[in-house]
């Protein structure tokens, strides 16, 4: 298998999960919705889990696939400052797991949003 043939499959393994991702957010909003540090918590998850979607549509299909990686490390930072930082500061262990895999997920967007240049 060619490099190109292991990068292409690369990527689309590592948009599933936010497909998967997206779905529970679509399936469980009103449980996640008190973890959101902003007014209307449900239309704040139901949201991200749209942009979730449209990360892994755009990883498929090739289109505006650099914004769409950098954008989506943009909502992980986010995450990671809003919902996991303040939990792993007061020594909750699931939230710095939270944050340390939201950490290593734009690490894997940022490297995408490179494999893209200017499309």
């Amino acid at each position: 298998m060619d490099n190109l043939n292991l990068t292409r499959i690369g990527q689309i393994i590592f948009a599933i999960p936010f497909l998967v991702f997206a779905l529970f957010h679509f399936m469980g909003a009103d449980a996640m919705a008190g973890m959101v540090p902003l007014p209307g918590g449900a239309i704040w998850v139901y949201l991200t889990g749209l942009a979730q979607v449209l990360f892994f549509v755009s990883v498929v299909m090739r289109k505006k696939t650099r914004l769409a990686a950098l954008l989506l490390a943009l909502m992980l930072l986010i995450f990671i400052l809003a919902i996991h930082l303040p939990g792993a500061m007061g020594g909750d262990q699931a939230a710095t797991g939270n944050l340390l895999k939201d950490l290593g997920l734009i690490g894997g967007a940022l490297m995408l949003a490179n494999q893209f240049g200017n499309d």
